[in-house]
């Protein structure tokens, strides 16, 4: 049985694609995740843990103003870090992550409160991903099994997102590569 990083890492090696993450509360996680698939290194360009509020405008272009608004735990933010970090890095594919794990709320949100986002190719034969896509998560547990589920949310979004956009052609090129038929 695979994990879900090893899906992304074979899906993303058959597009010849590559992927770039921006953490926030999983401070490295998502990263660390994906590089413990052997090959991540064919997909995976690297990650920003722009955990301080001001690297996320200063190293990921997350508007300023948005961040002195609304603070660092939102959705736009979410989604212009994943745009940020995938520019940043020259990917094909970026993944955000930014909320609040705990044990205090943040910015007014309460603990569990997580944004995880995928920015994607754009093209005109792309309908899935356009840019970006965003998925707000309320979650319960302690900090650890919020870090931890918000890792599983945004690669599950990225799987998604990759299968939405899947042609019949690179499917059969995966199926082959595992052995299906």
């Amino acid at each position: 049985m695979s994990s879900p990083a090893a899906d992304v890492v074979r899906l993303l090696t058959v597009r010849g694609e590559t992927l770039a993450v921006a953490e926030s509360l999983t401070g490295g996680l998502v990263a660390a995740e994906i590089t413990t698939v052997p090959g991540a290194s064919k997909a995976f360009r690297g990650s920003v843990t722009a955990y301080a509020t001001e690297l996320k405008h200063r190293l990921l272009g997350v508007d300023a103003a948005l961040l002195a608004q609304r603070g660092a735990v939102d959705a736009q933010v979410a989604d212009q870090m994943a745009a940020g970090v995938r520019k940043a890095l020259g990917a094909d594919w970026g993944l955000a992550t930014t909320g609040v794990a705990g044990p205090e709320p943040q910015d007014g949100k309460p603990v569990g409160t997580v944004f995880v986002a995928v920015a994607g190719p754009t093209g005109s034969d792309s309908d899935s991903a356009g840019g970006g896509k965003v998925v707000a998560l309320r979650l319960n547990g302690d900090r650890a099994e919020i870090r931890m589920e918000s890792v599983r949310s945004v690669l599950a979004l990225l799987l998604r997102e990759l299968a939405g956009e899947q042609t019949g052609n690179e499917l059969a090129q995966d199926t082959e590569q595992n052995g299906g038929f």
